[in-house]
């Protein structure tokens, strides 16, 4: 009995060093080799349509190829390509009354490639005067959907217009372009009530492609999917600050796509999973989710038990050491799931303790979510404090490399009951997503 006893101890104590072993295989190391590379000033911060953005999509690529994992179902090989239309300005003409406006406080949201507009037209007018609220009028403005508009800003309002401005001058990227839409044209003036006007608008149209990148691990249980994801792509260049002019995109999300690739080598390791799991980095994010989108709609979202997205986890957050928020937490019990598996460890997951800021909606999940799938984001952001977010400096060095590996390892833990088949999060109500 003694003999029994003691082997019983010896295999129990063995199966615990073997679990701890498993999860230590996420080496620091190895996380910054990774999120070094995807955070390089060659990548160019990353941004949709670029060089940089392509650079990036191999090197993930290649990872995936050598982690051993498979093409998604439908697809031919790891990487998940589409085409979208990009619409840009190419010449800005506007004259009010006899005077020419400056294509400086001209911008358009159109999807034609011309505009040629003049009084007799009889487009709605709309001015936004000296003492309106700019973002009070501006959903008046869009949600009017029949009808062409043209917004006459005054001069008060310029930093707001010229914000907007710099972000239509980048153009406007949609998976289809609608020739019947209507259109909407913003001049900066103090001319809220001309008599007469012309506009004359030429926009460059482009087809491009997007690529998601995505691998997937089969598991026993073929057709219930489990999605761990993070966007690789960023803003790019960026005015130069202090000879700076790249937004090298390392929490965001150098971070969170190099936890999800890790988490892939990590899941590759172990036995056969219970439930297939589909390791994702989405592109064009930042440009309003349009590879989680496309990757909705490859898939039955009845069939994606949960999503675990992966969003700026490379600092520590205000819970503490070793501990990060779930977005949404309240939409599903994926969280208290997580938080049980995470019991006895030093690790800690906590409802999301910014609900100002809309996090839930900010980020991929959200296109799944609206599916009806447990579809949440983990975070240690303070997005309350940062100052580095969206900037150039965003870098590598501003990365708690003990603190992201350590997400990573709490992430493994915290799935596994979701991986192996003991755990089933419930539904998002679809009905109370926006």
């Amino acid at each position: 009995m003694k003999l029994k006893f003691a082997a019983l101890i010896l295999g129990c104590s063995l199966a615990a060093t073997a679990t701890a072993q498993d999860v230590s295989t996420i080496s620091q190391q190895e996380v910054t080799r990774i999120v070094s590379t995807l955070s390089a000033d060659n990548m160019e911060g990353r941004a949709s349509f670029t060089p940089g953005i392509d650079k990036a999509a191999a090197f993930i690529q290649s990872e995936f190829k050598r982690i051993g994992l498979q093409p998604l179902p439908g697809e031919d090989d790891l990487l998940q390509t589409f085409g979208m239309y990009r619409v840009s300005p190419k010449e800005l003409e506007a004259k009010l009354q006899k005077t020419r406006i400056s294509p400086d406080h001209i911008f358009a949201i159109t999807d034609k490639k011309e505009l040629e507009w003049k009084q007799k037209d009889k487009q709605q007018i709309i001015a936004i005067g000296e003492n309106d609220d700019f973002r009070k009028v501006l959903p008046t403005v869009m949600n009017n959907q029949e009808q062409d508009v043209l917004v006459l800003v005054h001069p008060k309002h310029t930093d707001m217009f010229e914000r907007y401005k710099h972000y239509m001058d980048r153009g406007s990227v949609k998976k289809q372009l609608d020739s019947n839409s209507s259109s909407k044209v913003f001049i900066l003036t103090d001319q809220l009530s001309p008599k007469k006007y012309k506009i004359e608008i030429e926009n460059k149209v482009e087809q491009l492609q997007l690529t998601n990148v995505a691998g997937m691990i089969e598991g026993k249980r073929k057709d219930e999917y489990v999605v761990f994801s993070g966007h690789y792509d960023h803003i790019g260049i960026q005015e130069a600050v202090e000879g700076d002019s790249i937004a090298n995109g390392a929490d965001d999300d150098a971070a969170g796509t190099t936890a999800m690739m890790l988490l892939a080598d990590y899941y590759k390791q172990q036995p056969q999973p219970e439930r297939t799991l589909l390791f994702v980095a989405f592109t064009a994010e930042e440009m309003g989710g349009f590879g989680s989108k496309h990757f909705s709609e490859q898939l039955n979202p009845d069939q994606i038990v949960a999503m675990f997205n992966i969003e700026m986890v490379g600092k520590p957050s205000k819970f503490g050491p070793n501990s990060a928020y779930l977005t949404g937490f309240e939409r599903s019990n994926l969280g208290p799931l997580m938080q049980k598996r995470l019991e006895g460890t030093t690790y800690s997951i906590h409802p999301d303790p910014y609900p100002e800021q809309n996090l839930f909606y900010r980020s991929d999940n959200a296109t799944l979510a609206r599916l009806g799938v447990p579809a949440h984001t983990i975070s240690s952001v303070q997005i309350d404090q940062d100052k580095t977010y969206h900037t150039v400096k965003d870098e590598l060095s501003q990365l708690n490399m003990e603190h992201l590996t350590n997400m990573i390892r709490a992430i493994a833990l915290a799935s596994e009951g979701v991986v192996n088949g003991e755990d089933t999060p419930t539904r998002v109500d679809k009905s109370q997503v926006r």
